[in-house]
């Protein structure tokens, strides 16, 4: 459900960096920072988790979607310098790793079923916040890369790495991560990184075949099920260490603006 699909909706909010869409027990969360590519700052962690604090408990399906061309390209790297000059020891980007880790875990264990809708790139932070969804179409033309070592940091972010072996193996997560390259959306599907893959103008209603017939289910069995689910899937991430990434990213971060190596 992007803008051009919404445009007939009233914004329920609208927030510097997110508008969301209610229909009944339907809520749309929309990225709205087109023109950055939806890269996500701490002005979006913050709104996500207005929203996500805030959510209604009628709300039985929320769908994750972004306006424009990119579905996300990424956490804000504009922001790093600017965290290191505010405090060298490197606080603000702690912080807002921290954040990262509360939008991803807020999805995950979201009471609604959460959807993912993927057009065009979902790069680094995209791709942890489409994998922090229980559901996740994307478009054909849609692509994914993970880019971190290349930018030379770790795959630090929201509980990136272990939600994604969690779902698709450490094998090809470990070619995935190290190569840094470019997959395409087929592949994806093939990955486990999407459910479904659909052409572009079909999204909306790939997104509706699965939220129907969850928002007929008694809310109380789906809520259960959830958290069965999560409670099943956590044996697969025993050594779930994301309560680190904050950290792990700081430490990396604040040693190459001590010896010159930040890219």
């Amino acid at each position: 459900m992007n803008a051009q699909s919404l445009a007939g909706l009233p914004a329920d909010r609208i927030l510097k960096t997110l508008r969301t869409y209610r229909q009944g027990p339907l809520l749309t969360v929309e990225l709205n920072l087109p023109e950055e590519g939806n890269a996500v700052g701490d002005a979006m962690l913050d709104d996500l988790l207005t929203v996500l604090d805030d959510q209604d408990p009628a709300v039985r399906v929320l769908v994750l979607a972004a306006a424009g061309e990119e579905f996300c390209l990424g956490g804000d790297r504009r922001e790093f310098p600017r965290h290191l000059d505010a405090d060298p020891a490197g606080g603000g980007i702690r912080v807002s790793g921290a954040k990262a880790l509360r939008v991803c875990e807020a999805l995950t264990a979201n009471p609604a079923v959460t959807v993912a809708r993927v057009q065009g790139r979902a790069v680094g932070a995209g791709v942890g916040l489409a994998l922090a969804c229980d559901l996740r179409v994307g478009a054909d033309t849609a692509t994914f890369r993970l880019p971190e070592l290349a930018l030379g940091v770790p795959p630090a972010w929201g509980g990136l790495l272990p939600r994604l072996i969690s779902e698709v193996g450490v094998a090809r997560v470990r070619e995935l991560i190290l190569t840094a390259r470019v997959f395409d959306a087929q592949e994806a599907l093939g990955l486990s990184v999407l459910h479904k893959v659909v052409p572009r103008e079909g999204l909306d209603a790939a997104v509706m075949a699965w939220a129907r017939p969850v928002m007929r289910r008694p809310a109380s069995a789906v809520r259960v099920t959830k958290a069965m689910l999560n409670s099943l899937a956590a044996p697969t991430r025993l050594a779930d260490v994301s309560v680190f990434d904050p950290e792990l990213l700081t430490a990396i971060l604040t040693e190459q603006r001590h010896t010159g190596t930040a890219r």
